[in-house]
């Protein structure tokens, strides 16, 4: 008799980051001790229920570092189990801008700066090691150009009016809130966005927190898309050479990251699938003027 079917038992999900300080050619990097497992590891932590695997991130190295950081390109993720359960702890390249006291202190009793070669005699755990050889051969310095797809704004069915000024909807909203937490990862200082109601209110949030005025571009409107223009319009975002954001539509933004792939990541080929759902966003990470990472994420 065969045995009855079983749902397969969800991961745990956790985050951390290799964080980092100094040369970008010879950095530092940052290992915490755990008296209960008397082991050296990089900061990480479980992830908060309904928390973002990037604001858990952010959280986590601040909880057992004090570490105030910005984050560069992801890092491989780690699998291994825990008492015959998955665990995924998604890790990134942080650099330090800020230092503050850790709030583990039960937890993590001490935290260890270290060249990477004696970091990478320090760690207790080959996936550590691992991680750090990952991490030594990715570019530090890099710029992040944030697109973000609108968040969910109802149909557009049978909406009387004119659309580029539909709302976003209560999931929507909460999408935004949650986008604005993510966006500290990123610290953009310049945001961009089509002039459609439901973009703008998708930076909003973010905006407010942090000080800055979304500028319109009509360029990035579904009415105003051209390829060629808006194109232009996207690399002269990133050859400013300052972390920014720019919000647009899903009939506009596959398109449009394609062609910036092909144009500075000729490398990566061409993508095979650059969709991106609402409220969802890629982050195109780059150094002199080419793209040197370029990653999705869903809110």
């Amino acid at each position: 008799m065969p045995e009855p079917y079983a749902r397969p038992i969800d991961p745990i999900l956790a985050a951390g980051a290799v964080v980092w300080r100094g040369d970008p050619a010879d950095p530092e990097v940052a290992v915490v001790h755990r008296p209960r497992y008397d082991d050296w590891a990089f900061p990480k932590g479980k992830l908060d229920p309904g928390e973002h695997v990037i604001e858990a991130c952010l959280r986590e190295v601040a909880e057992e570092t004090g570490l105030e950081v910005v984050l560069g390109p992801a890092l491989p993720p780690v699998h291994y189990l825990v008492r015959g359960r998955l665990k995924r702890v998604d890790y990134w390249t942080a650099r330090v801008i800020g230092y503050g006291e850790p709030a583990d202190g039960d937890e993590i009793d001490e935290v260890a700066w270290l060249p990477v070669r004696e970091a990478r005699e320090r760690l207790s755990y080959l996936a550590d090691v691992a991680l750090l050889e990952e991490f030594a051969r990715l570019p530090l310095l890099a710029t992040p150009l944030v697109f973000v797809r609108h968040a969910t704004a109802g149909s557009r069915t049978g909406r009387p009016g004119d659309d580029e000024l539909r709302p976003l909807d209560e999931a929507g909203e909460a999408q935004a809130e949650t986008l604005a937490r993510v966006l500290r990862a990123y610290r953009p200082a310049v945001l961009v966005s089509s002039p459609s109601r439901r973009c703008v209110q998708t930076l909003a949030p973010y905006a407010r927190g942090a000080g800055l005025e979304i500028r319109r571009d009509e360029r990035f409107s579904e009415t105003g898309y051209d390829a060629r223009e808006t194109l232009a319009a996207a690399l002269g975002l990133l050859d400013a050479g300052e972390p920014a954001a720019v919000c647009s539509h899903g009939k506009v933004l596959p398109e449009l990251l394609a062609a910036v792939a092909e144009q500075r990541f000729p490398e990566a080929g061409r993508l095979a699938d650059t969709h991106l759902d609402k409220g969802a966003f890629a982050v195109a990470h780059h150094a002199g003027g080419r793209l040197t990472a370029l990653e999705r994420y869903v809110i």
